[in-house]
């Protein structure tokens, strides 16, 4: 049966950009969008299993939902739009953060209140390039998901394994996936205690961060990535990455080889909104010129 909702959002709304976030790659089978431009999801919600159509439908944003977790996901639709974001506190301080939040005055942070929805996949980007990750994350899900409720089934649409199916993978099947053993071992650490884990999705950014930090193998970078999804915490601002202080560095003061710390810096001026900053300063385009070959995509399959 399927059961809906709609949410009128109040000024500039620009959904894509808003929920594009939670999509891992192009062939992800949890996310996909429609001939018609409308946003499927398949979740495992507290209720079960679920999955979500949304679609604009005028001035509204309608949602449709099937499964066991339909009420569930349909009474958190208008979080997961970005309802509980204030953008009207953010206050840019350079001419190119000005431009950026001028032209896209939709943007809003979304918040699943699902932390390990989005932590597996956090944990699989984990020092791998991004082709390698969703690969990882398409055939787990095909391998070990489910089919995801109501129409998204004809789409092939799979909804993530329980924490119990996420640990009765076998070892060959995470090799098979070009996952290695540090980054299976700790989604098998964080499995056992899914529940604890959750529970970071009501709670501020410093008492949700260190929960998540308490598992071994989660370090601040994969919590950022995690609580940026789940909590839509404004300041989760990602550190100990390779790309994004190169990025900030070069389009806010055109200087190359800038590090964490010298981003940090740029950034303290939107103290409490750095990951709303750093989003904006994305969707700039401003990237310093590529002058070494990408990262060839390793087969661990073949080691």
């Amino acid at each position: 049966m399927c059961v809906r909702r709609t949410w009128s959002p109040s000024g500039p709304y620009d959904l894509s950009r808003s929920l594009g976030v939670l999509q891992r790659g192009p062939g992800d089978p949890a996310f996909q969008v429609g001939a018609d431009g409308a946003f499927w999801r398949a979740s495992r919600t507290p209720a079960g299993p679920g999955t979500i159509r949304i679609a604009r439908k005028g001035a509204e944003i309608e949602g449709r939902a099937w499964g066991p977790g339909a009420e569930w996901l349909l009474d958190g639709l208008p979080a997961l739009l970005g309802a509980d974001d204030d953008p009207a506190a953010f206050v840019p301080r350079h001419r190119l953060v000005h431009e950026a939040h001028r032209r896209h005055p939709g943007l809003r942070l979304i918040r699943t209140g699902l932390v390990l929805e989005s932590l597996i996949p956090s944990i699989l980007e984990q020092k791998v390039t991004s082709t390698e990750a969703y690969r990882a994350w398409r055939l787990l899900l095909q391998r070990h998901g489910e089919p995801a409720p109501g129409p998204a089934e004809r789409m092939r649409m799979r909804v993530m394994p329980d924490p119990r199916a996420w640990a009765l993978i076998p070892s060959w099947e995470w090799h098979r996936a070009g996952v290695d053993s540090k980054r299976s071992a700790t989604v098998l650490r964080a499995v056992r205690v899914a529940r604890r884990l959750e529970e970071a999705a009501s709670m501020d950014l410093t008492a949700a961060s260190a929960r998540l930090q308490l598992i071994p193998g989660i370090g601040p970078w994969t919590a950022a990535e995690t609580l940026q999804r789940s909590n839509g915490t404004p300041d989760a601002i990602t550190v100990g990455d390779l790309h994004l202080p190169r990025i900030i560095g070069y389009a806010l003061t055109g200087e190359r080889g800038t590090d964490d710390e010298t981003m940090l810096g740029l950034l303290a001026p939107y103290a409490g909104q750095r990951h709303r900053a750093a989003r904006l300063i994305l969707l700039s385009g401003r990237t310093p010129p590529r002058r070494a070959p990408r990262f060839a995509v390793r087969d661990f399959r073949a080691m």
